[in-house]
């Protein structure tokens, strides 16, 4: 791959889907739809043709979404060996096209009503400590048989027929990726949802660790026989203040925790007494806001992780590798919110995945240039933009003809890409959000385009 290579081709260009047409169709429309994710598709093919091209593309079953993703993935991979610690945060999201009724192979959605009609897409994203989002680990997508109770014995069904196996292919991801990356610490980090028995009991390589918030009141081989008991017994070891962003009727406001930790002994569901599974030692840390405003939801988090705790300064790292998982919440809106899957209409599911997979990767894209500029700022912007996107940003922003032959830092391009998205970087305003970014992305398509018709 060239010096010059374009991001689309840097994270698809070695796709293999039995065709080098295919591969190179599919980085054409990464490009294309890449830079206008919130427009539709007629919008924003550059034609006819191209838009042709693109629903064919998506209507090949020869194309598998997981033969897509695997170029980002290998990309992805690239950039987590440079990086001692990488969060693997997974998480669901429910992609609701009840709005297209036409459209076949969807699922319900909602666990109270069949009405809501979609799919349901569970990301492992891949996340740097200093809250940089490197790329996508794995997508699972898949539609609900609406003839099957979502709640039917879930406690009595094995867990291969179970949602909650998402929770384990995940973390299968996660250590095929510890192959890849060597001298890279991987954390698998999951919500409550992952509180799942089995996900402890999975044999994981050195260098592979979970991070889970615990859902359950589980029994422990303790004293006081169940988990959040045994975890009172534990000293008050900090305390520690959170800013807590705003959330539904919630205001942001500041949250002061109590924080405990020892190590727990869980033993298995009393109900799978008959397999004989064996008891899991692991560490917990319990943060929770004793006293917060009135009427104000207290926060509280029960962490379990296989990673050693052995002094207090651990446990609050593990508060804040936890604290990271809002990074995923950040690309689903980027998803929704930004490149607007749910109004995309292709009639099928099958359809819907392969452009759900495309349109992932570019969520990521907008995502990881906003965060990325925060981490690395005096990078040179040449490891996010091509030369006509930077050189003609440069001089749509300084209104001259002429871009300087050495490029300016990340922050600088990054901060001029919000600019065209609305961003107006007063001294208040810190740093451009992801709104502003996929707007400017937008007006960023434009702004190449003359560049390189006028050069």
């Amino acid at each position: 791959m060239t010096a010059n290579a374009t991001w689309a081709e840097a994270e698809f260009g070695d796709a293999e889907l039995g065709d080098a047409r295919r591969t190179a169709r599919l980085v054409q429309l990464a490009s294309v739809l890449g830079a206008q994710p919130h427009a539709s598709l007629p919008q924003a093919a550059a034609d006819p043709a191209t838009l042709k091209a693109a629903y064919r593309f998506f209507d090949n079953d020869d194309i598998r979404a997981e033969a897509m993703l695997a170029s980002h993935v290998a990309s992805t991979q690239r950039r987590m060996q440079a990086v001692p610690i990488v969060l693997a945060v997974q998480d669901t999201s429910v992609l609701d096209w009840t709005t297209h009724p036409a459209t076949t192979g969807l699922g319900p959605v909602a666990s109270t009503s069949s009405h809501h009609q979609g799919l349901l897409a569970h990301t492992t994203l891949a996340i740097s400590p200093d809250r940089v989002p490197l790329g996508i680990l794995q997508q699972q997508v898949w539609a609900r048989d609406a003839a099957v109770s979502h709640q039917h014995d879930h406690k009595t069904r094995p867990l291969a027929e179970k949602e909650s196996q998402k929770w384990l292919t995940s973390l299968d991801a996660v250590i095929a990726a510890r192959t890849a990356c060597p001298d890279t610490h991987f954390i698998s980090v999951g919500d409550r949802e992952a509180d799942v028995y089995d996900l402890f009991l999975v044999e994981r390589p050195v260098g592979v660790d979970l991070l889970v918030r615990a859902a359950q009141d589980r029994k422990v081989d303790d004293p006081e026989d169940y988990l959040w008991a045994a975890m009172a017994t534990a000293p008050v070891a900090a305390t520690v203040t959170i800013p807590l962003k705003t959330r539904g009727a919630q205001p942001a406001r500041k949250a002061e925790l109590t924080v405990r930790w020892r190590n727990v002994t869980l033993r298995p569901p009393a109900r799978r007494a008959t397999e004989r599974l064996p008891n899991v030692t692991i560490w917990a840390v319990w943060a929770v806001e004793r006293t917060p405003p009135a009427g104000a939801e207290p926060v509280e988090w029960l962490l379990l992780t296989t990673v050693p705790i052995i002094t207090t300064k651990d446990a609050l790292e593990r508060l804040d590798w936890y604290a990271l998982r809002w990074g995923i919440e950040v690309w689903h809106k980027v998803l929704k919110s930004g490149c607007q899957i749910e109004k995309v209409q292709l009639e099928t599911a099958d359809r819907l995945i392969r452009c759900l997979t495309l349109y992932s990767v570019i969520a990521w894209r907008i995502f990881y240039a906003t965060m990325l500029a925060r981490a690395v700022p005096d990078a040179p912007c040449t490891v996010l933009l091509d030369d006509d996107e930077w050189q003609g940003l440069y001089c749509r922003i300084h209104r001259v003809s002429i871009a300087p032959t050495k490029p300016p830092t990340l922050h600088h391009a990054v901060r001029w890409i919000a600019t065209l998205g609305g961003f107006q970087g007063r001294k208040g305003d810190g740093y451009p959000g992801v709104t502003v970014m996929w707007n400017g992305f937008q007006r960023l398509l434009d702004v190449a385009e003359m560049y390189r018709i006028m050069h």
